[in-house]
This record gives structure tokens, C-alpha cells and sequence, in this order.
């Protein structure tokens, strides 16, 4: 039999309408798992014991008296430190906000807060969202649960852990670069990074708020389209949100042109994982969609323009943490001395790293050579993009060039860490939806296979990865972690 906290979205939903058990039940089955786990794999960085079992017990007082149950109501979920949860510490695995509790929700908490789901806690990150391992988190690295000697992804590694872990049953995360996507894949996860301004921004600690987005980690494609409907929408806080413009109705996948780009399969990419991720992409031909091979030739500079545009970014929505507004704060003569041993005491290396590339890109002399240059270039992706799907509904790629690899391999080596994202980053610079689906292994360790859609599409990718997901051998495969 399942275990409770086992369950995907959509089977608890079924057995709450059922009332085969109650929303406490389930809420402390996944406590239960994260209180004998978590030590383990450092995915949380605090737990909402007491408040969870609240939120709980509300749930089942209303189905008692026959209340209906929405496909959320009572539903376990994580929340990446970096989303605000009115009235819980809110730090981005930062030192830097020490102390700090959020003073109101996010916009994506607050409509889960009243589609009635349950918030068991906040998940580790890397800090500000600027990693791709969740090693720079200042509370130290969450581990990887299919091995916890390997990094588990990042920066929203805590999440894509705890989901894989079975400590909940979904999670959000945040994606500014494939800290969503990146890290689903190395845990055998569903990861969703939605149409830039699909999701709120409100409530996010910006990291780089042209590529910034709300994304999820749940078990399946099915529980992602859940997650997706009741986060997605317009907010008068953020003026990038648009209206819900999304189209509802499921695709079928036979008929659909799915596009390969060839410029995705390069030199460097792991023998075991182009495999695994071609089989796949020949079951979508094998379930009667159209492969063809396309080309993106401006994707080389996707990487390069991502790393200007995010630091240069970066440097400037990080001012705010100057020690006297937010967080923490060292002593200092004069305001110059408060700013510096604040920033010096409170922000990591990768941060630091992060600001002062961003600060150069931004300064005089370097702007139009390096800022100016990057978004230029970043049209150029875009109008890619733009092109290929003229020709087809969707392209399908890797995630990621390899499985999860040993903690503090590529800790020292920035360069080489950044390459991780390198099939990743080109979906946040066109701001174009994107979803990556479990899809093999090599040597026990789950592979991503990554689909990627017109702006908006979110459903035609959602429903090819869920159509997808019954035909794999995948979930069959899967041991319990």
C-alpha cells in the first residue's frame, strides 16, 4: 500500500473527496517523513509543524460537513525561502537577513493560501537564487536523495529534494536561469517554469526580474497543470503579470510537430544521457508526433547573454540589503562602514562573485560593450524562438548535460558550475514556458528530458509531458528513495 505522503496531488485529492483518510493524516505522514529525513538530506530549513496541522484540521472540519473539495484543499506543499509566507522567516538561505519575517504573502501563497493547500515549511536554496547545486546555500548544501554524497541541483534544490523524497507532494520553487528545471531533473522530478509574467513576481526576492519566474516541482505533469491553474494570473502588483491568456485544452500529441534542435546536442554532453534523451524524444515520434531537426544558431550566446544580464541585475535589485532596512546589521562610524561590513558579513562568495560582475558590465566605459551588447543579443534568441515555432509546436531537448554529480566537485570551479545551466538559460531569455520530465537513468541516476513551448503554451507542453509520462517505462522504474 502507498504511503500517504507517497501520494502525487491528483491521488490525494481522490482519496480526501473519498474520505479514505483525512487532511491531518496526510499532513502528518509527510511531517512524519521530512521529521526522519530531513537530517539526512538538509531540504528543509524550517518546518511549520503546528500551523500545517492547523491548516489541516480546517480542511477536514469542511469536508465533514460536506464541504466540496477543490484539487488543492489539503494538500501538503513546500515553499522555497525566497517566496514570502506572511509571518514566517523569509531568508533566500542568506545570512544577510538574519531575523527577517515576511509581512505579508507572496501573491502565489496567497492564492494556495485560499485554494486551501497546506505549507509545511521553507526549503533550502542557494543563497539569492545564485547557484545551480544549492551548495552556496549559508546553511549549508542540500543532498541529492536517489545519493546523498551528489548535489541535488540548484538554486531550488531544497524543493526538487523534498519533493523526490517524498516530504511533501509538491513544491514551489523559483527559475531565473533553470533553478527550477535543472534541479527536477537531477532528482527525477516534474519541474514547470511558466511564461515569463504567466506568475506574480510579488513576493519574490528578485534576483533578476527580467528572467525571474515562480515555477513548481511536483511528481507528475498532472500535478504540475494543477499547481500551474492555481498560481497563473494577472496581479496589480506586478505590472508583468498578465491576465490568464492560457489555452485550457489538453493536446494531443499525435499530429504535434516537435522540433530538436541540433545546437542542443553538442560536444561535452554525456554519452548515456543524449541517449536516453533521444529515446525519449523518438517515444513522442512512436505516440504519433512529427520530429524535426531545427536550428537555433544564436543559442551559443544564450549562456554568455544570461551571465551579463542576470549579474547586471543582480547588482542592482541586491542595493536593497544595505543593513538597515532589512536583516542583518553590523556596526559602523559612518553609513559607507554599516553598508560594507553588513554586506562583507552577510552575503557569500557567489553573491559577492555575482555583484561585482554585474557592477563592471554596468559601469562607464563597459555598458554599451557588455549590457548593451547582451540584450541585443538577447533578441536575437528571442527572434529564434520566434522563427521555430512557425515550424513547429514544440521543441524537446536535455535538461541537463549530465546527472547529478559528487558535492564540492564543481564548488570551486564557477565556470565550469555555470555550464550546467547551459540548456536551461535560453528558456528564461526568451521568456518562453518550459517543463522538464523524467525520462531514464545512468547508473541509477535520474536524466531530464526538457520540452519547451510557444509563450503561453503551457498546456500543450504539460499535456505532451503527462502523455508521455504513460508511456515510459519511468514511474515503473523508479525505486522508492
Amino acid at each position: 500500500m502507498t504511503a500517504l505522503n507517497e501520494l502525487t496531488i491528483r491521488q490525494a485529492h481522490n482519496g480526501l473527496v473519498k474520505k479514505e483518510f483525512t487532511c491531518l493524516e496526510l499532513a502528518r505522514a509527510c511531517l512524519a517523513r521530512i521529521d526522519g529525513t530531513n537530517d539526512d538530506f538538509n531540504a528543509f530549513l524550517e518546518v511549520f509543524a503546528d500551523e500545517a496541522s492547523e491548516q489541516a484540521r480546517r480542511v477536514d472540519a469542511k469536508i465533514i460537513i460536506g464541504g466540496e473539495v477543490g484539487p488543492l484543499e489539503g494538500i501538503p506543499l513546500a515553499v522555497k525561502d525566497n517566496i514570502l509566507i506572511r509571518g514566517k522567516r523569509s531568508s533566500s538561505a542568506s545570512k544577510i537577513l538574519e531575523g527577517y519575517v515576511a509581512p505579508y504573502d507572496a501573491f502565489v501563497i496567497a492564492k494556495l493560501r485560499a485554494a486551501g493547500a497546506v505549507f509545511l515549511g521553507r526549503t533550502n536554496m542557494d543563497e539569492f537564487a545564485m547557484g545551480s547545486s544549492t551548495e552556496n546555500s549559508a546553511y549549508g548544501p542540500t543532498k541529492n536523495p536517489w545519493n546523498p554524497k551528489l548535489v541535488p541541483g540548484g538554486s531550488s534544490g531544497g524543493s526538487a529534494a523534498a519533493v523526490a523524497a517524498d516530504m511533501c507532494l509538491a513544491a514551489l520553487g523559483s527559475d531565473t536561469g533553470g533553478s527550477v528545471r535543472q534541479p527536477a531533473a537531477l532528482c527525477g522530478v516534474v519541474g514547470l517554469k511558466p511564461t515569463y509574467g504567466s506568475v506574480s513576481r510579488n513576493g519574490l526576492m528578485a534576483m533578476a526580474s527580467s528572467l525571474d519566474q515562480i515555477g513548481s516541482l511536483t511528481k507528475t505533469a498532472a500535478d504540475a497543470r494543477i499547481v500551474f491553474k492555481a498560481i497563473a494570473g494577472g496581479d496589480h502588483w506586478d505590472s508583468t503579470a498578465v491576465p490568464d491568456r492560457h489555452n485550457r485544452e489538453k493536446t494531443d500529441v499525435k499530429g504535434l510537430r516537435v522540433g530538436v534542435p541540433k545546437e542542443f546536442f553538442i560536444e561535452g554532453m554525456d554519452a548515456e544521457v543524449e541517449k536516453a534523451v533521444r529515446e525519449g524524444i523518438s517515444r513522442l515520434g512512436e505516440m504519433g508526433a512529427t520530429i524535426k531537426e531545427v536550428s537555433l544558431p544564436h543559442s551559443d550566446f544564450a549562456l554568455a547573454v544570461y551571465y551579463i544580464l542576470m549579474a547586471a541585475e543582480v547588482s542592482s535589485n541586491l542595493a536593497r540589503f544595505d543593513g538597515v532596512r532589512y536583516g542583518r546589521r553590523e556596526a559602523g562610524d559612518i553609513l559607507r562602514e554599516v553598508y560594507g561590513r553588513t554586506r562583507a558579513a552577510g552575503f557569500g562568495a557567489e553573491v559577492r562573485r555575482r555583484i561585482m560582475l554585474g557592477t563592471h558590465v554596468l559601469s562607464t566605459g563597459y555598458y554599451d560593450a557588455y549590457y548593451k551588447k547582451a540584450q541585443q543579443a538577447r533578441t536575437l534568441v528571442r527572434n529564434d524562438f520566434s522563427r521555430v515555432f512557425e515550424e513547429v509546436d514544440l521543441l524537446a531537448a536535455p535538461t541537463t548535460p549530465t546527472v547529478a554529480w559528487p558535492i564540492g566537485e564543481k564548488f570551486e570551479d564557477p565556470l565550469t558550475m555555470y555550464l550546467s545551466d547551459i540548456y536551461t538559460v535560453s528558456a528564461n531569455v526568451a521568456g518562453i514556458p518550459a517543463v522538464s520530465v523524467p525520462c531514464g537513468f545512468k547508473d541509477g541516476l535520474p536524466i531530464g528530458l526538457h520540452l519547451l513551448g510557444r509563450p503561453f503554451g503551457e498546456e500543450t507542453i504539460l499535456s505532451v509531458a503527462e502523455s508521455y509520462e504513460q508511456v515510459s517505462d519511468w514511474l515503473k522504474e523508479k525505486p522508492a528513495l
